[in-house]
């Protein structure tokens, strides 16, 4: 396999990686079914919701219509919402917040370092030409080979007469 092909490979791989770690931290807004919070309260004193079920600042639901919808609590203390959809016959569901992975985190505390670690090891096989002699530290190494008497396939009389 050619140098290039091998470049454009581990490019490419890297490519998808970092397309990957970065859609998964880009935030994705539902289109349908998010709506304010001041909606949401409009809602529950109207007696248009059925249940939510909140998450740390996350709260999610179901409408008496059957429509699905989300929304975020501007405060940390919902004591004062729970009270209102108790009052209005809301069915209540609590969660704790989703917290990422461990191998999640660990992936992505290390990730920059191990890159770095990487592309070092990269470029310094690339100076030092993967062993094959053509790198750029390989400038005062010398091919030369030493030739017995009987490896040797040009003689003189091969070359006898011949013009300079």
């Amino acid at each position: 396999m050619n140098d290039l092909v091998k470049n454009l490979i581990l490019w490419g791989v890297i490519a998808v990686i970092l397309l990957s770690v970065f859609s998964h931290f880009q935030q994705q807004a539902a289109a349908s079914g998010e709506v304010a919070y001041s909606d949401f309260i409009s809602q529950v004193k109207d007696g248009m919701v059925e249940e939510v079920v909140i998450a740390g600042r996350e709260i999610t639901g179901k409408s008496r219509s059957g429509q699905a919808f989300k929304t975020y609590s501007p405060e940390s203390d919902n004591s004062a919402l729970i009270g209102d959809l108790l009052g209005n016959k809301v069915k209540v569901n609590a969660k704790p917040p989703e917290q990422p992975s461990l191998l999640m985190n660990i992936l992505i505390s290390w990730f920059p370092f191990l890159l770095l670690i990487g592309v070092w090891i990269f470029f310094m096989r690339q100076m030092q030409g993967g062993g094959g002699g053509r790198g750029a530290m390989s400038f005062g190494k010398s091919r030369a080979r030493m030739m017995g008497e009987d490896q040797v396939k040009t003689t003189f009389a091969d070359v006898a007469g011949v013009e300079e």
